[in-house]
């Protein structure tokens, strides 16, 4: 396994392209996080500091936190689908084989990078946001402080699901700008096989289902904390009470997708003539 990640990482790390992806992917969410935790000055006319809202308390800061970090995810799907298209356009594919790494040795490569630096970027997550939650918190007792860690797991899981995704499109159209475009093509077509059976059947039926979809169960692994933090300005509003917990069966959905894309991956391969 070592030897595998460290033949990609050396690749990677060659490239100046994947190297400037690789440092936004990973430095933009640390730094948007580290900004809005600080107090800004607009030009003397007001104040801004979120930590006074109180979204930066414990344990509500895991959501928040991993749900906005999730956002960048793009720059680093870049890298990902850029591997595979350099592989063809450089023919390093074919290479890589007749220098004995075997088709199943060459995605395993590329998935061990994936779980790599999911791991790297969920670490440095939760290192921030326990910081920044240490720092504005006013609950400090551990009981609440780690209560909602399980946001790190959704995290770590969403981006290894996704990373996959966009492995299996790229290994599939073979070239990192088709790649990016099927991911929205597929987005499109998850949004109208929704509506359409919201129109055919029933709209809860229609939402169940939309939960086995690619990028929606994706999604569902960290909902969108908004409504959350208007709950907790409002109590009253029970009108917007909403389930946001990170469930069992959606981190099961998004590992199976993880597992079908990497098979799918190798198959593709497999039954490609280099």
């Amino acid at each position: 396994m070592f030897r595998l990640l460290n033949l990609e990482l050396q690749k990677l790390l060659l490239n100046r392209a994947s190297k400037v992806l690789i440092f936004i992917s990973f430095i933009l969410p640390f730094t948007v996080l580290i900004l809005s935790s600080i107090k800004l000055n607009f030009f003397g006319l007001f104040t801004l500091e979120l930590g006074e809202l109180g979204i930066f308390n414990f344990p509500i800061i895991w959501h928040i936190t991993t749900f906005f970090a999730s956002q960048f995810k793009f720059f680093f799907a870049i890298v990902v689908v850029s591997m595979i298209g350099n592989e063809y356009s450089n023919k390093t594919i074919k290479q890589n084989l007749i220098d004995g790494l075997s088709k199943k040795e060459f995605i395993l490569s590329k998935f061990y990078t994936i779980v790599f630096f999911s791991l790297i970027a969920t670490i440095l997550i939760g290192l921030a946001t326990f910081g920044i939650g240490m720092y504005y918190s006013s609950y400090t007792e551990t009981s609440i402080i780690f209560r909602e860690t399980s946001f790190l797991l959704a995290y770590f899981v969403k981006l290894v699901g996704f990373f996959s995704l966009c492995l299996c499109l790229a290994m599939l159209v073979k070239r990192s700008a088709f790649a990016l475009g099927a991911l929205f093509v597929l987005y499109i077509v998850e949004w109208i096989a929704f509506g359409v059976m919201a129109w055919q059947i029933n709209p809860d039926i229609a939402e169940k289902i939309q939960g086995f979809f690619p990028l929606k169960s994706m999604y569902n692994l960290i909902k969108q904390p908004f409504q959350r933090v208007m709950i907790t300005k409002f109590p009253d509003k029970t009108e917007m009470m909403y389930d946001y917990a990170v469930h069992s069966s959606d981190v099961l959905i998004v590992l199976v997708w993880t597992g079908i894309f990497i098979f799918l991956s190798y198959r593709l391969l497999e039954n490609r003539d280099l």
